[in-house]
Formats: structure tokens, C-alpha cells, sequence
């Protein structure tokens, strides 16, 4: 029997919830690109009256918040990454450890939700 399975299993557990996090940010930011290359197209085979419309949607806005969502999710996967690995290393030791206190993380994974909101209600305006 592995000694202090459940601590393990827990911390996998959490590193594949915020793994699954961020692939889910990386497709939205692909989608949001996806979508803003999309209304280009559109825009550039409309006629006059519509195409000022769809010009305004498909803005640089777009293009940038869809990378900037791709970036988001890969350096949240790679956070995770090194936090699981250091819980790892910390589980395997026997000493007794302080826990270090999580603001760093809280403060990013409330900047990526406001701008995700804020991104999605600049869309549903437009």
C-alpha cells in the first residue's frame, strides 16, 4: 500500500482540474479567434449596409483577447504544473511543512475570470 494515498491522489486530482481549466481557456481563445477571422470573411463578402457592422465586431479586440486567452491557458497549465510538482515533493517529505498562502493564484484566476466576463460582455454589447 502507497503511504498517504489519499493526499496524493488529491493533489492529481487538483492538478487535473486546473490542467482541464486551462485547456478549456486555450479552446476559447481559439474560438474567439476563430470566430473574429469568421466575421472578416463574412464582412469582406457583405454588402455597404452590413459591413461597418460587422467590421466593428470583428475588431483587433478579437484577434488580441483570443491570443491573450491562448497565453492565459498555457501558463495556467504550466502553474499547475510546477504547484503539483512541488506538493508532490512536499507530500513525499516527511517534515512537517507551514502552507503557503494562495493570493498569487486567487489574484490570477480573478483577473482571468473578469476578463473573460468583461471580454464576453463587450461582445454581447457589440
Amino acid at each position: 500500500m502507497i503511504p498517504d494515498y489519499a493526499n496524493l491522489a488529491a493533489n492529481e486530482r487538483t492538478f487535473l482540474a486546473w490542467v482541464r481549466t486551462g485547456v478549456a481557456v486555450i479552446a476559447l481563445g481559439f474560438v474567439i479567434e476563430r470566430f473574429n477571422l469568421f466575421l472578416l470573411a463574412l464582412a469582406a463578402g457583405a454588402g455597404e449596409s452590413n459591413l461597418l457592422r460587422l467590421h466593428r465586431l470583428a475588431s483587433p479586440a478579437g484577434r488580441y483577447g483570443g491570443v491573450a486567452l491562448v497565453w492565459a491557458g498555457v501558463t495556467l497549465i504550466v502553474v499547475a504544473t510546477v504547484r503539483f510538482l512541488r506538493t508532490a515533493r512536499l507530500l513525499e517529505d516527511r517534515a512537517l511543512h507551514q502552507p503557503r498562502a494562495t493570493h498569487a493564484t486567487l489574484f490570477a484566476l480573478s483577473a482571468l475570470v473578469l476578463a473573460v466576463a468583461g471580454f464576453s460582455a463587450w461582445l454581447a454589447v457589440g
